[in-house]
């Protein structure tokens, strides 16, 4: 098999590429009351689609903490923030006063028809 010189690049740096449209790091870490932020990247024809951010180990049942509007505007709801940079197609989480509870499963994703885009996510809080 294959495989593209930058779909090479982002395995090896420790991203998964698990539905191929979008790509995020495996894991992330981040101290607790401080933050973190996770970037995920997607492919030129998501850009207006929106993006969201999950918790739950299982993807067909995870709750959507935020989403985008399909726009470029940050989205904040409590501690977690979403963005679209739709001209760099990324965007980016960012989870705040962090607690020990918030470690778990999360997944980006990208609304769309049928099944959404998602790559899994494992945050873990350190001390």
């Amino acid at each position: 098999m294959w495989l593209s010189p930058v779909l090479l690049l982002l395995i090896l740096l420790g991203y998964s590429t698990a539905s191929g449209q979008i790509t995020g790091p495996v894991t992330v870490s981040g101290s607790e009351q401080g933050s973190l932020t996770v970037t995920c990247h997607y492919d030129p024809y998501w850009t207006t689609h929106k993006k969201w951010w999950c918790r739950g180990a299982d993807w067909g049942s995870c709750v959507i903490l935020v989403m985008t509007t399909g726009s470029n505007q940050k989205v904040k709801k409590d501690r977690v923030s979403i963005r679209d940079y739709q001209k760099k197609l990324t965007f980016t989480v960012t989870m705040e006063n962090l607690r020990r509870d918030d470690a778990d499963t999360y997944w980006c994703g990208i609304e769309k028809d049928g099944p959404d885009h998602r790559v899994k996510v494992e945050v873990t809080i350190v001390s």
